[in-house]
């Protein structure tokens, strides 16, 4: 039984590979597969691919073809929550999705959203867009309306007893002006879109309460969760998701974003029970 550990793209696969002892490369239908040991721990290390369907598609895959004891997430996020900062890792208490929308009629004075549908339409919406819930089920639960996929608890705790020294600095002469913090504990929103906007950043904080948003964790702690494998992402913060003072600040914080998740994953796999 391996752990699996799941990167997005390439930045965050090659903060963690050279980190494996003993790999043997395999792929499925064309997606890199490393297994090996991190940390002395057997894992299964896994390149998802980028956003959602990619994510949820190769994590079946991975489950139905390999013993899999546990799913993580290393990778990089837009930080939602003011208190986080730029490389900053979150590690949410529960994960959802904010691109699962209906798109509301437009009437006089805003947008009527439909009534009675699977998901309901009960959140405010950003325009013409209104969450809805995942109507789902699992061996366990019967099918029903869901907006949160829990990480596990045991999990979750481990990782609230890391400590973990993160970098700032990508340069002797490119640093951070503060110190990146591990942060565990809050809410994970993920979607099939880039978010570089600072209404709708603004819009998941008081919605969703959210930390940060990527494109791919909620994915996964769906397909977790229906397989009943406890799942835990670790997402580092590459940029503010449209709050940035500039430019989007992700193409160059990216690498150090990405280090640190690997940092803080190899830890956990470390302190997890032999």
């Amino acid at each position: 039984m391996r752990t699996a550990i799941l990167t997005a793209f390439p930045p965050e696969w090659d903060a963690l590979a050279h980190r494996l002892a003993e790999p043997e490369t395999l792929d499925i239908n064309g997606t890199p597969l490393v297994l090996g040991s991190l940390a002395g721990k057997p894992v299964a290390l896994m390149l998802s691919g980028i956003s959602m369907v990619n994510a949820a598609m190769n994590t079946q895959a991975l489950l139905e073809r390999h013993a899999i004891s546990r799913i993580v997430f290393s990778g990089i996020a837009g930080g939602v929550d003011p208190a986080l900062r730029v490389g900053d890792v979150s590690v949410p208490a529960r994960w959802g999705q904010n691109m699962e929308v209906a798109f509301a009629r437009e009437i006089p004075g805003g947008y009527a959203p439909p009534v009675g549908i699977p998901g309901g339409t009960d959140l405010p919406g950003h325009g013409a867009w209104f969450p809805r819930d995942v109507v789902i089920g699992n061996a366990d639960e019967p099918v029903a309306e869901r907006r949160w996929f829990p990480v596990d608890a045991e999990l979750l705790a481990i990782a609230e007893g890391l400590d973990v020294p993160l970098e700032r600095c990508l340069s002797a002469d490119h640093c951070l002006d503060h110190t990146p913090q591990l942060v565990v504990g809050g809410t994970g929103m993920s979607g099939s879109a880039f978010v570089d906007n600072a209404a709708y950043r603004d819009y998941l904080a008081a919605t969703f309460d959210a930390s940060v948003v990527d494109m791919e964790s909620a994915a996964v702690a769906q397909v977790a969760w229906a397989n009943r494998v406890p799942f835990l992402a670790f997402r580092s913060v590459s940029d503010l998701a449209g709050g940035d003072a500039g430019l989007n600040q992700m193409l160059t914080f990216m690498g150090l974003a990405a280090g640190n998740s690997a940092a803080v994953v190899t830890a956990f796999v470390a302190a997890l029970p032999g």
